[in-house]
């Protein structure tokens, strides 16, 4: 069965994830960009009608107000826009009270995902190694706003929850088209250990949305990418 997807945020994620949305049973009804969406305006009930599910890839500065326009005309929503986390209490205060549903995340990645993972296992081994240091290190391309990155931040709160109390020190440049690479290291007098993530293009970002906007079609809930990757078809 096709459902019908809206695409927020029109830009070089929306364009890949408009691509690939046919390989995931979905038909794009709308498509959204800054000047067809200015302060929300495109969010419409008539615009959306036929929508089972939306994408939203926009800016930090307005991702808060699409994610709680889409939510109250009942449409479930997946947020791979970055930078407005600080704003995810109430957020999800919205999506709860009304009963819609949200899967948010600062990276869609599958890889990522695991990536994480195996920096948690990392993390645990070398919290009682006390002459080991750790950093954690990303690029990305220039039109990327937020940095550090919400992958890197947590990638950081995932060695700490794994028990690494020292501090980290994080680093992010930013130049030219690069679709993203994060590295965390652990380092001593005696050795350095590199772990390193390396995105050959936004692919996979775009496959991970579209297979959470996939799952989350007659959900209600907040949902965090992490917590429903195993379910993911």
């Amino acid at each position: 069965m096709t459902r019908g997807l809206a695409i927020v945020g029109h830009g070089k994620m929306g364009h890949l994830i408009e691509q690939l949305a046919p390989e995931y049973g979905f038909d794009v009804r709308l498509a959204l960009n800054s000047g067809t969406n200015a302060c929300g305006a495109g969010l419409t009930r008539e615009n959306l009608r036929g929508v089972d599910a939306a994408v939203e890839f926009s800016t930090p500065s307005t991702a808060v107000q699409n994610i709680r326009q889409l939510a109250a005309l009942g449409i479930p929503v997946v947020a791979g826009t970055t930078g407005w986390f600080q704003e995810l209490a109430c957020v999800r205060e919205a999506i709860q009270s009304g009963g819609g549903a949200l899967v948010w995340s600062p990276n869609f990645s599958v890889g990522v995902y695991r990536f994480r993972q195996i920096i948690a296992q990392a993390a645990n081994a070398f919290a009682t190694e006390r002459e080991y240091q750790a950093w954690g290190w990303e690029i990305h391309h220039a039109m990327k706003r937020d940095a550090p990155s919400g992958t890197l931040l947590a990638l950081a709160e995932e060695m700490k929850q794994a028990g690494f109390e020292r501090s980290i020190n994080l680093s992010a440049n930013r130049a030219g088209a690069h679709p993203g690479t994060h590295e965390i290291g652990f380092d001593s007098s005696a050795d350095t250990i590199t772990i390193r993530h390396t995105a050959r293009s936004r692919e996979g970002f775009a496959r991970g949305a579209l297979r959470a906007a996939r799952w989350i079609v007659g959900k209600n809930g907040v949902f965090e990418f992490h917590e429903i990757v195993n379910e993911l078809g």
